[in-house]
């Protein structure tokens, strides 16, 4: 999952980044609202972080303009601003949730979980296809039962595919939502993570879990 941040202070750019680097999404970066209004309508995102309080073109215009590109991605607000009416406009530009500064990184991590789960359909942080069972919270995976060990870019793309339930997904697409934008962006190398989950996940090719469409890309079975 490919996140934004749009925040001018580079401390708090930083921690974020670590942060959510660590729990697995990948994180592009602006440090003005022009950039980051570049980032939001350029790339494929599945959510976006933004400060209020930004340089050239302020976070609240640029949720609007956002949306008025008809970007419908989660937006959530970062604000230094306690007032409740100015937590209302965010929202209703089309802001998503907002966290108020200083605030602590568990909680927005479990915000942006959230989010995006919410964004996908799912209310909980179990997903669930057949016999497989993906917890969003601990990134944990099981098969009838048993806990699976994945590696980072293997669990990566097994959640893309679980959270687009019954939806093509083309490589390209895959690549774009596991890699930062200045990340080299390999298909090969997407293929291998491919074909080792689908031996973790079926060992003895008995339900095909993942099933490539010749030409389109990938899904889940719709079958299990």
């Amino acid at each position: 999952m490919k996140v934004l941040i749009v925040e001018d202070e580079a401390a708090i750019q930083e921690q974020l980044k670590k942060a959510l680097n660590k729990e697995g999404y990948a994180v592009d970066q602006a440090f003005d609202g022009e950039d980051g209004l570049y980032f939001a309508t350029e790339y494929p995102l599945d959510m976006a972080i933004i400060d209020i309080g930004l340089p050239k073109l302020n976070g609240l215009d640029l949720i609007s303009k956002i949306r008025e590109a008809d970007h419908s991605f989660p937006i959530l607000i970062l604000t230094a601003r306690s007032r409740w009416q100015e937590k209302v406009d965010g929202l209703s530009r089309g802001a998503d949730d907002y966290l108020v500064k200083p605030f602590q990184i568990e909680e927005l991590l479990a915000r942006v979980n959230a989010l995006l789960r919410r964004s996908s359909g799912f209310a909980t942080p179990i997903i669930s296809r057949g016999p497989i069972e993906l917890n969003s919270n601990n990134k944990q995976i099981r098969m009838h039962g048993e806990e699976l060990e994945l590696t980072a870019y293997e669990y990566k793309v097994l959640e893309y595919l679980m959270m687009n339930p019954d939806k093509v997904v083309s490589k390209t697409e895959l690549t774009e939502h596991l890699y930062e934008q200045d990340h080299d962006k390999d298909s090969n190398v997407l293929e291998v993570f491919v074909r080792r989950l689908r031996k973790k996940l079926d060992p003895d090719g008995q339900l095909s879990p993942i099933e490539t469409l010749r030409g389109r890309g990938y899904r889940i079975n719709p079958n299990l």
